[in-house]
């Protein structure tokens, strides 16, 4: 079963990328039909989700990859199927949802292309036991969402959310990468198995702090954590089936899933524990305190999806075995919930054409199916019984209580957050769903008063399943067990129920509620005191602050850019050679040791400095030189004078080589120069000065070079190889020719390659006369 499991992953990408050629087949159908495949990958989940046995992970080899650090070997245990049902399940009702949703939509070919990569980028992720596999489908979750969130290109709001949650969401991959890198290098190996196995633990390494942070800034700014949090509520610009598939299952719970993955070889440091604790608990309150202060129902959902991911991110920061079992439920709680809420909200918009709070009224009549489906994610999304986020929330506050070090503030920082979840939660039942005389109800758009059961299907299974599961939690007992075996690297027992007695826990429960209610109650005052610090904190203008910082450092590295970037070739090629110049320099000075060896001087040899005075008077003719013609006549004699130094010391080939390409290139340097300008000095006495000093340098430090190479040995040289290589494995007694032809033959293709489309484009051009053209004419 595991295997068809893999097989359904990699099939969804092969959907995704064949959603060109299905769509016009498909048609309207098209997203109903696609959602049949993640919907088989739920079923083959489910199989496994009862089958798999405590303290069990099954790792299935692919064979993908080409390097061995790259194999794409995928891992499914408690943890990866909890995850993996999520996204495929609620994918499948997000496809379903998008055939109606998008009906009317200009581009429905792109977003069923991107929606499915992004969704078969989420579940590789998941699975994955490679962390440099796990990294590529990190980023292309985040490609993937850049797509989808700017869908309406046409329009400022989006591009500029896209834009801003690519620059983001890429920061955190830039560090991730960094991060996989160091741990593959400190762990010699890439493979979460054999991390597992090994039994291996960054805490007390030396690079632990610098690998930590990396991780900490890729999980913040993926799962918008504070200050990174602001860039969420802008996603809302994507269509509504987006936002509810992105916040319940995909991209903003990958940072979760990093750092529940990562618990087992990272967590349980006072780092870890310091920083994800502080930063969970600040993100987990702001985010609900400023979804007081909006009316719009996307955006308020969005802000308590902030709050979801601060909670999670503390509860993993605690690092308790009660901590771990309630994030882990409370992932599944937020999930359901979530992409309910967001669904409903699409069909409400789309039978009211509108999302303001404050002109929705009494919808509970008008749309019976949509407000009751809607109605049990508010409750579970305020914690009440009897749904699945009640007991998510008990499990929250036994964690927080049953840390005594930190519960003074944890538990004031989780309470006051919750208390806010029930207020919004009642609000948003109150305006929406409840008739009242001095607020008529909505006119809906459509006549029919609810729109189609298919439709409706989504929320309504996202709400009856966390029915379901508050009241029968049992079933979530063994793949709990299964996934906190690989969180915590110990076996949990975990037994889940709806009552757990009246104890200090449901006590804090009852007092959530009611301080929820009274929140309510005073909304107005509540409301303006929010607006207030929402204005104060200038809340609504990070985005356009970001999007400001991100138009200054373009324009600032543009003056700079341009100062170096000049397009004038004369001072790069002085720039480079004076860098140069200092560096090799400096670095062959402080190497110290001998420069000369007179045991090792060979006898001068008058016909080599013959040949050497001549060469040298060519240099000097052809600097000094007004005529061209004659420059390059001496630059030839120069050439010449090179190959036949190249026959004294016994290289002939070379010597052949560079008599041939010295003749071909007079040659065409004498047709080239007919068509040039008459000669002018272009050039002042300074400049001529200067660059003859830094001709002279750079031969000066050639010269070093070659004096100083013959005593620096960093490596063993590789010419003994060679030597005995070539006529046993090459059967050529010439070592350069078996060099060029054997050892190194894709260079030397590469090289005629070149030559080739050369002297393809000199023919070319030698055959263009646009001179003889034009007399033709």
């Amino acid at each position: 079963m595991e295997q068809l499991a893999i097989v359904l992953i990699v099939l969804i990408f092969l959907m995704g990328l064949m959603v060109p050629v299905l769509r016009p087949l498909l048609k309207n159908y098209t997203g109903r039909i696609l959602a049949l495949v993640p919907f088989a990958l739920f079923g083959a989940l489910t199989f496994l989700f009862f089958s798999l046995p405590d303290e069990t992970a099954r790792i299935v080899e692919t064979g993908f990859g080409f390097l061995p650090e790259m194999q794409f070997s995928f891992r499914i245990d408690g943890l990866s199927l909890i995850f993996g049902m999520m996204v495929s399940g609620i994918g499948g009702l997000v496809l379903g949802y998008s055939s109606f949703y998008m009906a009317k939509y200009a581009g429905k070919t792109k977003f069923y292309f991107f929606l499915i990569l992004f969704m078969g980028a989420m579940l590789g992720l998941v699975f994955a036991d490679n962390l440099l596999a796990l990294f590529i489908f990190w980023e292309l979750t985040s490609i993937t969402s850049f797509f989808l969130i700017g869908f309406d290109h046409d329009k400022d709001k989006p591009r500029q959310a896209a834009l801003q949650a690519l620059l983001i969401t890429a920061l955190g991959g830039l560090c991730l990468l960094f991060a996989v890198i160091m741990i593959g290098n400190l762990a010699g190996t890439f493979r979460l198995s054999e991390l597992y196995s090994q039994g291996f633990h960054f805490g007390a390494h030396s690079q632990y702090q610098t690998v930590f942070l990396l991780i900490f800034v890729a999980v913040a700014t993926k799962s918008a954590q504070f200050p990174f949090h602001f860039w969420l509520p802008g996603a809302m610009n994507a269509p509504t089936p987006i936002s509810a598939y992105l916040h319940s299952a995909t991209m903003v719970n990958a940072g979760i899933f990093l750092l529940l993955r990562l618990n087992p070889v990272m967590g349980g440091t006072i780092a870890w524990k310091g920083a994800l604790i502080l930063t969970g608990g600040i993100t987990m309150f702001i985010g609900a305190f400023f979804s007081l202060g909006q009316k719009d129902l996307k955006r308020i959902l969005a802000f308590t999806t902030i709050s979801a991911l601060g909670t999670m991110v503390m509860l993993i920061g605690m690092n308790t075995t009660a901590s771990i079992k309630a994030a882990l439920i409370f992932f599944i709680v937020h999930g359901l919930y979530k992409g309910g809420l967001f669904m409903v909200a699409g069909i409400i918009d789309k039978n009211t054409g509108t999302r303001d709070i404050t002109r929705l009224s009494g919808l509970l009549k008008s749309m019976p199916v949509t407000s009751i489906a809607g109605i049990l994610a508010l409750l579970s999304m305020s914690g009440l019984p009897p749904m699945l986020g009640f007991i998510g929330k008990e499990l929250i506050y036994d964690a927080k209580v049953q840390m005594p070090e930190l519960s003074w503030l944890v538990v004031p920082l989780g309470v006051a957050a919750n208390m806010m979840m029930v207020a919004i939660s009642i609000l948003v039942f109150y305006e929406i769903f409840i008739p009242r005389k001095n607020k008529p109800a909505i006119a809906l758009l459509h006549k029919e008063k609810e729109l189609p059961g298919n439709f409706l299907a989504g929320p309504v299974i996202l709400a009856l399943i966390g029915l379901g599961l508050g009241m029968a939690p049992g079933w979530l007992n063994n793949i709990l067990s299964n996934a906190m075996f690989y969180v915590q690297s110990q076996a949990v027992d975990v037994h889940l129920t709806l009552w757990h007695g009246f104890n200090q826990v449901l006590l804090l429960s009852i007092f959530t509620v009611a301080m929820g209610t009274v929140i309510f109650i005073l909304r107005r005052p509540v409301g303006k005191l929010v607006e207030i610090i929402i204005l104060w904190t200038d809340q609504y203008h990070l985005p356009e602050k970001f999007n400001n910082l991100i138009s200054n450092y373009l324009s600032f590295a543009g003056k700079h850019t341009n100062r170096i970037q000049h397009g004038y070739h004369r001072y790069y090629l002085i720039t480079f050679f004076m860098a140069t110049l200092l560096l090799i320099v400096y670095q062959l000075l402080s190497a110290g040791g001998e420069w000369f060896h007179p045991s090792e001087s060979s006898p001068v040899r008058m016909h080599v400095v013959l040949v050497l005075i001549i060469s040298a008077m060519a240099v000097l003719f052809a600097v000094f030189s007004k005529s061209r013609l004659s420059a390059i006549v001496s630059m030839g004699v120069l050439g010449y004078g090179v190959a036949v130094l190249y026959m004294f010391y016994g290289a002939v080939d070379l010597a052949i080589t560079q008599f041939l390409a010295e003749t071909i290139i007079m040659v065409i340097f004498v047709m080239v120069i007919f068509y040039l300008p008459d000669f002018a000095v272009l050039s002042s006495k300074k400049s001529r000065i200067r660059d003859a000093i830094i001709a002279l340098s750079v031969g000066a430090m050639m010269t070093m070079i070659v004096l100083k190479a013959r005593f620096i040995n960093l490596e063993e040289p590789i010419s003994q190889f060679f030597a005995e290589k070539s006529f046993l494995e090459g059967h050529g007694r010439n070592i350069v020719n078996v060099i060029l032809v054997d050892f190194r033959a894709l260079d030397t293709l590469g090289e005629i390659t070149v030559l080739a489309l050369a002297a393809a484009g000199v023919f070319t051009l030698l055959r263009f006369n646009p001179i003889k053209k034009k007399s033709e004419k």
